[in-house]
């Protein structure tokens, strides 16, 4: 919950409210942006969002025929090793 972010990170930094709101409420503009212009957004030891590519081609589970499928734009997100090392203490 976006809220629950914004009250976290506020005890977290001890920043005012309305700074870390309207960091978390530009943030997915801002990634938006990066990533469309093909770049990837990476935060060490967080982790990195980019472009994913999704493949054009599948099948029909029914008859095995291969079958063209409209590309799709799709974000990745790959964890970073210190999110990792909090996740699995």
């Amino acid at each position: 919950n976006r809220g629950e972010l914004v009250q976290s990170l506020v005890e977290e930094t001890g920043l005012p409210k309305n700074v870390v709101r309207a960091v978390v409420n530009a943030l997915p503009t801002v990634v938006a942006k990066g990533i469309r212009e093909g770049e990837s957004i990476s935060m060490k030891g967080f982790g990195s969002l980019y472009l994913g590519n999704n493949p054009a081609i599948g099948r029909n589970p029914k008859t095995g025929e291969e079958v063209m499928i409209t590309p799709r734009v799709s974000v990745k997100f790959k964890a970073g090793s210190d999110l990792l090392k909090e996740l699995n203490e």
